[in-house]
């Protein structure tokens, strides 16, 4: 099975081929042009003809809303036209495969992504005796959720987080306030998500889990701005 990747929740993003359960290709994008100016030609840039992918994969979130919506409708439209489906996956379970290869069962990972005005989009998960990049590696034990670096370690409050680590471009930001924690802590530095988000998006697709181009969701968690800042108008 051959997987085409796509990852714009961050500024540069990445793109990746994956065949036969194996990253074959897998490339930061150009974090000094914007997604619309680039996509799809990254894509392009992998070498592979469009029509001999069968199936394409995205990231689905949280990360910039204007990234989100070219990233998938990017992989939408290219899926449309050859008539394959779309595996969406999670940025912040993505990272915590990463994270997880070099860690037995029982560990714990936090996903950090740096959400900006001074917050992280987080999930939290513990590592099974599963293979990486299965759905079964990883047990999900916060849901994600947006919120500033304290309010989120206070929220988590019920779990030991003693030695775990914490992954993402969020956790690298927020390294500081995660020493003022007073939690011995291992940060794990930002990773290229594409390869991730292909290897998982091949696991599911063998089993059924791939969705048809319109199915697919974008995973904000926080909502838009324009739709708080009418709220606000509406309230008034």
């Amino acid at each position: 099975m051959r997987v085409m990747a796509l990852d714009t929740t961050s500024r540069a993003g990445s793109v990746a081929l994956v065949d036969k359960g194996r990253l074959v290709d897998e490339r930061a994008g150009d974090g000094s042009r914007t997604h619309g100016e680039r996509l799809p030609g990254e894509l392009a840039a992998l070498g592979v003809e469009w029509s001999s992918v069968d199936v394409f994969a995205v990231a689905a979130g949280p990360g910039s809303f204007t990234g989100l919506r070219i990233g998938i409708a990017t992989i939408q439209g290219l899926a449309l036209v050859h008539k394959r489906h779309v595996a969406a996956v999670s940025a912040l379970e993505a990272l915590a495969q990463l994270a997880s290869r070099d860690l037995g069962d029982g560990a714990t990972i936090a996903a950090w992504i740096d959400a900006q005005r001074g917050e992280v989009f987080s999930a939290l998960y513990r590592v099974a005796a599963a293979p990486v990049f299965t759905p079964e590696r990883l047990v999900e034990l916060e849901a994600p959720a947006v919120a500033s670096p304290p309010a989120t370690l206070e929220a988590w409050v019920r779990h030991d987080l003693r030695s775990t680590v914490f992954a993402g471009d969020g956790a690298v930001r927020y390294a500081p306030a995660l020493a003022a924690a007073d939690t011995p802590i291992r940060v794990a530095g930002p990773a290229l998500l594409a390869g991730a988000v292909g290897l998982m998006a091949a696991v599911r697709a063998e089993r059924g889990l791939a969705t048809t181009p319109d199915a697919v969701r974008p995973l904000y968690i926080r909502r838009p701005d324009a739709v708080i800042h009418r709220q606000r108008q509406m309230g008034r």
